[in-house]
């Protein structure tokens, strides 16, 4: 009998010989005679750069393409992020419109002149959509009053990278990827009434991509709120297009913004902070919310129970759990162990927090971000609720959950969120029930985690942490009975009755892509018996 690990090395031996084999196709002469299939076309539709103002970060300062040197540039080895930056030019949405556009239409000339063929860097998938996104909104400066040889070799580029576009678009792994790829041939289409009809290719590529990973509620399948987001403002990004354009707009278009526009309501206009859930971290949407209210969007959702996780709230507090089970393996890049996870904000300030993800390359990091020891949730003999096996540069889900019961109340004076997932099941035979009671006259939060076990065999560990923001400031009181918890101006006591409490020091994830050290709350114990109740009360004081 062979051994699995000789069908994975046969199998990472043919992954590596197809990447030859396309490597050599994609720079050969039969690749560049297909790439340089183009129509003389006129360039009809100018896009406006400002509908972009919701994905790119504009500076109130302008600068002058005259304060740069890009004689050299793109021949100069310089770092692979900064590489990006250059060769996608967003930075074109920097610059003063005041600046020469002879001197900008000379920078684009060199970098035709030096990438004019394929070349894997400068042409990677993502940095080539953006390309053609950036040179068609900034037309009035790399296109407009440009003599007519300049500009047939624009309109070439852009229709030769397109078309690269829609030969890779199906081999790119990446879901946000693709969405700006397809945004990128839409927006050819409506510029350029051509005779191929990037127009239709790229909003079937669109239709068939968010219907495979969008779920019945039209939230995203990978459950990631940074996600939906991206989703939201590509595809108004899109209709604005549409509009601009004088072009109809498709009503999958118009479905999915109005469902992500729910999404969005749901998970973050609703209570206007972020909450730490699969792969989500802090961010400031001021201005795309206002770039909404601008364009005149607006969403509503009244929804407890969405995409996965339930919210209560009032005018002044705000309790939300994580209770959806894990996505298919597919979509869970950047999907944390969190299950049952839950966050307290009490006046605008977040009382009980998850730790937050880091997603920058960084294996180790990423790995304890994703656990459930960085979640206010239960852990049973230092394991998390699903496992993870590394898949190129990420870490995907190799065993998942389900939520096996969940359900919710909210009235005026008594909240109750209870859930139960299988996540412990299969290694532990356990079963691992929260219900969290929140009585608003008295402000006080009831929590009851249950771990029903199916055997007696074994005695686990287990302990369930409550993390907090950095700057929160925790005592432990003489009895060794209460934590008493200070958030700025508001004073709160966590007691667990019968456990041992401790506080325990953390990583906070919070702002992308950094770490801080933070501290929880942990209670732990041993399981003994068929059932363990673990009782436990965070309240005012």
């Amino acid at each position: 009998m062979l051994h699995k690990g000789f069908f994975k090395a046969l199998n990472n031996f043919n992954e590596i010989i197809k990447k030859k084999i396309r490597n050599i196709y994609l720079n050969s002469s039969f690749y560049e005679k297909k790439l340089s299939k183009t129509f003389n076309n006129d360039f009809i539709y100018k896009p406006s750069p400002h509908l972009l103002s919701s994905i790119i970060k504009y500076q109130n300062k302008k600068h002058k393409i005259e304060d740069f040197e890009f004689d050299t540039v793109w021949t100069n080895q310089i770092e692979s992020r900064d590489f990006k930056k250059l060769n996608n030019f967003f930075w074109l949405f920097s610059l003063d419109l005041k600046s020469s556009k002879v001197s900008v239409q000379k920078v684009i000339s060199n970098w035709i002149t030096n990438n004019d063929h394929f070349k894997k860097q400068s042409w990677e998938f993502d940095t080539t959509a953006k390309r053609i996104i950036s040179w068609l909104s900034n037309h009035q400066l790399t296109y407009d009053d440009n003599d007519k040889e300049f500009r047939l070799i624009f309109d070439h580029m852009i229709q030769k990278q397109t078309n690269h576009l829609l030969n890779e678009i199906k081999n790119s792994k990446d879901l946000e990827n693709k969405i700006i790829g397809c945004s990128a041939i839409i927006l050819v289409g409506l510029c350029y009434k051509i005779e191929k009809n990037y127009l239709d290719i790229g909003l079937n590529f669109l239709k068939k991509i968010t219907n495979s990973s969008i779920d019945n509620q039209g939230f995203t399948k990978s459950r990631n709120i940074k996600q939906l987001i991206f989703f939201l403002k590509y595809f108004i990004l899109i209709r604005e297009w549409f509009k601009e354009a004088h072009v109809e707009v498709p009503d999958h278009v118009e479905e999915n913004i109005y469902y992500f526009g729910q999404g969005y309501a749901f998970i973050r206009q609703n209570i206007e902070d972020d909450l730490l859930f699969n792969g989500n971290n802090k961010s400031n949407t001021q201005d795309f919310d206002n770039y909404l209210k601008r364009l005149g969007y607006k969403f509503k959702n009244e929804n407890k129970d969405y995409g996965g996780y339930i919210i209560l709230k009032n005018k002044k507090v705000c309790l939300a759990m994580d209770v959806g089970s894990s996505p298919n393996f597919k979509y869970t890049k950047d999907y944390q162990s969190g299950a049952l996870s839950f966050e307290i904000i009490s006046n605008g300030k977040k009382l009980i927090t998850n730790c937050g993800y880091y997603k920058k390359n960084n294996q180790n990091l990423n790995e304890i971000s994703k656990s459930s020891a960085a979640h206010s949730t239960l852990i049973i003999d230092d394991n998390s609720s699903c496992k993870f096996t590394k898949m190129k540069d990420s870490l995907i889900l190799k065993t998942g959950l389900k939520i096996t019961q969940k359900n919710s109340v909210c009235e005026k004076n008594y909240w109750k969120i209870n859930a139960a997932h299988d996540g412990y099941f299969k290694r532990f035979k356990s079963i691992h029930e929260r219900n969290i009671e929140f009585y608003p006259e008295q402000m006080k939060f009831v929590g009851n985690d249950k771990i029903i076990k199916k055997n007696n065999n074994h005695n686990y560990k287990f302990d369930i942490r409550f993390h907090l923001e950095p700057n929160i400031k925790l005592m432990k009181t003489q009895d060794n009975k209460s934590i008493l918890i200070e958030l700025e101006d508001e004073g709160w006591k966590f007691t667990c009755d019968n456990h041992e409490i401790n506080i325990d020091n953390g990583l906070y994830f919070g702002i992308k892509n950094s770490y801080i050290e933070n501290q929880n709350i942990f209670v732990s114990g041993i399981l003994n018996d068929f059932e363990e109740n673990i009782k436990w009360e965070i309240k005012k004081i």
